[in-house]
């Protein structure tokens, strides 16, 4: 018991220092299964979070806008890599993490089962889910366990490409005709209640949700802030962007609070948040399908590049002999 309880304490003083916590660090086993569901939520998030965008490459606008879609949907997989590793340093394996996804025993951000209809959503992701995203990223290069904030740093650099791309194609469009301005304006409408739904049900004052996670998360310095100081954030730093693309925020209750300094606004709607994450969204059940099937179809790509593993290792153990 008490060498249990040194081992506790010395995991304390690191995370009280505002210290990194490593793979072979001893930490608490309830540290450990927060980290691997946070992160691997993350990486499916990222994996996933390719269809909708990718849904839109062969129909991008001109070569350019085909090109930087590329490029985004690539590091998307990219940052799904990253963090799959960073999970496998916690003892988990990346397959049996995609079998608790496959299985939906674990999830992903619940923006990813909306429908993507014109190619302005295409910039309205860009724009405001990666807007969103880099805001509760950022504090996560922080993080108290080394190999997630460390992924994190080169994730939000890449992220930050992504939103600025996003605000781009949009300006573009609210700068050509009438319709492409209307094109973009229903983008946000649709768009903008679900990326504020992103953050999280309430975890502060009178309506924070039963049972969150949020101040076991904060107290192990894996998360940094509140999911409503995070939307306050985000809304704060959005409302001026949507100003300058001459666009106008879906919200009747959107105001300056001179007292409070910051934006009041309209929260989202929770209850479809949780039928969402349930599996009662729009796409729920096409972007798992999607999802299984790729890994099936990709099922002997994987069987040749392991046996022509074998077989060059083979060969280097023979040559050794």
């Amino acid at each position: 018991m008490a060498a249990t309880d040194e081992r506790e304490a010395a995991f304390y003083a690191i995370v009280d220092s505002d210290g990194r916590i490593e793979p072979r660090d001893d930490m608490p086993e309830a540290y450990r299964k927060t980290l691997i569901r946070q992160i691997a939520q993350h990486a499916h998030s990222e994996i996933i979070g390719m269809q909708p965008e990718g849904n839109w490459i062969s129909r991008a606008p001109s070569l350019r806008r085909k090109a930087i879609l590329l490029a985004k949907v690539q590091d998307e997989a990219g940052h799904g890599l990253y963090l799959y590793a960073a999970a496998e340093t916690l003892g988990v394996s990346r397959d049996q993490l995609l079998e608790l996804l496959h299985t939906k025993r674990q999830k992903y951000s619940s923006i990813f089962n909306y429908p993507t209809l014109t190619w302005a959503d295409v910039g309205a992701i860009g724009w405001l889910v990666d807007g969103a995203a880099i805001t509760n990223q950022v504090p996560l290069t922080r993080c108290s366990y080394g190999p997630y904030a460390r992924a994190m740093v080169r994730i939000c650099k890449e992220e930050s490409f992504h939103q600025r791309q996003g605000f781009e194609s949009l300006l573009t469009l609210t700068r050509g005709s009438a319709a492409q301005k209307a094109m973009a304006q229903d983008a946000l409408d649709r768009w903008w209640y679900p990326s504020l739904a992103m953050f999280g049900p309430p975890d502060t004052g009178e309506q924070a949700a039963p049972g969150g996670h949020t101040e076991q998360s904060m107290r192990w310095g894996i998360k940094r802030f509140s999911n409503d100081e995070l939307r306050q954030r985000f809304v704060d730093m959005t409302v001026p962007q949507s100003e300058v693309l001459g666009l106008t925020i879906p919200d009747p209750g959107l105001r300056w609070n001179e007292e409070r300094g910051h934006y009041d606004f309209t929260a989202p709607d929770y209850d479809e948040l949780f039928r969402v994450i349930k599996g009662d969204g729009p796409c729920n059940e096409q972007r798992l399908r999607h999802r299984v099937d790729a890994q099936n179809d990709g099922a002997w790509v994987r069987e040749a590049a392991g046996a022509y593993a074998a077989k060059q290792q083979a060969r280097r153990r023979e040559a050794a002999a």
